[in-house]
């Protein structure tokens, strides 16, 4: 099996992965920092970050969360097929029920938009001192930018949550973020 096998499947299933140039900007981004070794992520999918994260060094570990059993076995599948199962730990849980018992250098979220604050506040405690927080979607497609009123009663609340979130990472005390117009919209926040 080879990447380009899960960016086929999930264009196929409509699983939603990262955009191109936003993995690897992410892979790029652990590559430069030889201090990240331990991941946790939040929405695993089929495990296509996980496996490109996973993919940059030997010494990297990563924990990465799935609550939809269809998409947690194919990942289980997936990170398998990539011999990776050693270095990859897929937990089969809502990422409120997870309890972490360990420190991260990076912390990816890409799950549920509308968790985006309650997953910051619920892992960020288990960042190391020098790790990042990367989150993704922050586009989400170009709405979040949008000026004109969204039609569906749904997606205009998942924009306006996904909103609160940028407002709540630009006027976060504790913590500094860089915003980058790359994928659908990346942030990397560290602590001040």
């Amino acid at each position: 099996m080879v990447i380009e096998d899960l960016e086929k499947y999930a264009k196929e299933f409509h699983i939603p992965i990262m955009e191109k140039d936003g993995i690897e900007f992410l892979t790029s981004y652990i590559k430069e920092h030889n201090h990240i070794q331990n991941i946790l992520e939040i929405g695993c999918a089929i495990g296509y970050s996980a496996i490109k994260m996973a993919l940059v060094r030997d010494n990297i570990h990563i924990t990465t969360i799935e609550r939809d059993q269809e998409r947690y076995l194919k990942a289980v599948e997936n990170v398998k097929a990539f011999h990776l199962e050693d270095r990859i730990t897929i937990l089969f849980k809502d990422a409120f029920d997870v309890i972490v018992n360990e420190n991260y250098d990076l912390i990816f979220i890409d799950a549920a938009k509308s968790q985006y604050i309650k997953f910051f506040e619920k892992f960020t405690p288990y960042l190391n001192k020098d790790g990042v927080v990367f989150s993704d979607n922050l586009y989400f497609h170009g709405y979040t930018k949008q000026k004109t009123r969204i039609e569906s009663k749904n997606l205009r609340q998942l924009v306006q949550k996904l909103r609160k979130y940028i407002v709540y990472l630009e006027e976060n005390k504790n913590y500094v973020t860089e915003f980058y117009n790359i994928g659908d919209g990346i942030a990397i926040t560290k602590r001040r």
